[in-house]
Parts: C-alpha cells; structure tokens; sequence
C-alpha cells in the first residue's frame, strides 16, 4: 500500500468513526430514550446549556440524519486527509463554538442536530482557501463552492422547522477558526529551494560579486583600465 492510500485510509476512519456514533446514538434515542428535546440546545437555559455537546447528535428523524451523514463523511474526510496539522482542533472549536454561539443568540426553541458543523467545515475549508492562497487550498476551496453553494439559501431566517441560527453561526465560527489558523501550514504546503542541499564549488571563472561592483571598484581590484 502506498503512501497515499495509507494516509486516505487513516484519514477516512475518523468520519467513519464520528458519523457510526450518529446513527448508534439516533438509535439509543428510538428505542431506549424518552425524547429529543432533552438532547437539544435551549439558547440562554442553564439546562440547555449540555446541548452544545449532544445537540449535534441527535437528530429528528433517519432522513435528518441521513442528509447530515454523508456531507459529514466528506467534509471530514477532507479535513483530515488535507489538513491533518489543523483537523482535530479546528474540528473541535467548530463544534464546540458553534453550539455555544446558538445557545447564546439563537430563538428560544430547542435546536438539535449536526448541520451547524456541516455549515462551519464548509466555511472553514472555502475560507482556509483564500487566506492562505496556495494551490492546494484554492482548488479545495472551488470543490466546496462547486458541491456546496446551494447552501448558501440555509442560513436565511424564518425557515420553519430548521435551525438557520446553527447553519449561520456555524458557518461564521468557520471563517474565524480559518483566520485563526491561516499560518498553521501543512508540510506539503511548505516551499522549498530544490537547489538547497546542493554544495557550491568554490572555484568560479568570474568572481561571484562581479556584476554587483561598480567599473571603478572594478579597475581598483586589477589595475584594468575599462574605456566605454
């Protein structure tokens, strides 16, 4: 197995990992536990306060899972395989502070669900991108727009049933953590002097500050008169 494959490899088992958790936890909620509403963000609720960590777990029904699953595997997947330098803490503080920006401004409703994450590793990735203008990063940031700019139309407000207040903050946290992690470059990302383990002769047919010398610093050095 190549280099490559072995860093996809590794790469891919943490969505693997995450989304498999969504789905035994959606479960657990079905036919063990009592409701969803007690798993959600209350914003500004001191017992709505937990939500921040289990709100992106639950969901409210296999179809809102199931539309959160696969953008997660692949946002994740390129978080990790791209970006493994920056993946776990910047995966964390999108999660983490979008929960906590939704608890704090956010309607007073219970919100749940994982696509407040969704929103900021999109805004993450397309923003990452512009900062740091590198190759790698621009083409990444095109893939996002070219398979997620539809949803732009989720952070609209007063969409009935949906949490624009998550898809909007998550998608802000996303280009603060990107801001904030815009020097944190990658090794592939590093340039380097092809020529710099290359060892100079020390023997030159022309001195090597010859064409950095002035015509009369020159004549001083060999006593050469040079008419023009």
């Amino acid at each position: 197995m190549d280099k490559t494959a072995a860093k996809f490899l590794n790469a891919i088992k943490k969505p693997i990992y995450f989304v498999a958790f969504l789905w035994v936890f959606h479960l657990w909620k079905v036919f063990v536990s009592d409701g969803l509403w007690r798993f959600g963000i209350f914003p500004r609720d001191f017992y709505g306060l937990k939500g921040i960590i289990t709100a992106p777990l639950s969901h409210g029904d296999f179809q809102h899972l199931i539309s959160n699953s696969l953008p997660l595997l692949a946002l994740m997947t390129i978080l990790f395989f791209f970006y493994r330098r920056i993946a776990w803490p910047s995966f964390v503080s999108i999660y983490l502070m979008t929960g906590f920006a939704v608890w704090v401004i956010a309607r007073p409703v219970y919100h749940i669900g994982a696509s407040g994450i969704v929103y900021g590793l999109v805004s993450f990735i397309f923003w990452l991108g512009v900062f740091r203008r590198n190759v790698k990063s621009i083409v990444l940031s095109l893939t996002i727009v070219i398979m997620y700019s539809g949803m732009f139309y989720g952070v609209l407000p007063n969409q009935e049933g949906i949490s624009w207040e998550s898809h909007l903050f998550g998608g802000i946290v996303g280009i603060i953590i990107a801001f904030l992690f815009r020097s944190m470059i990658e090794r592939d990302e590093v340039i380097q002097d092809p020529w710099a383990d290359e060892i100079e002769s020390e023997e030159y047919f022309l001195s090597r500050d010859t064409f950095d010398l002035t015509m009369w610093e020159r004549q001083q050095m060999d006593n050469t008169d040079y008419t023009s």
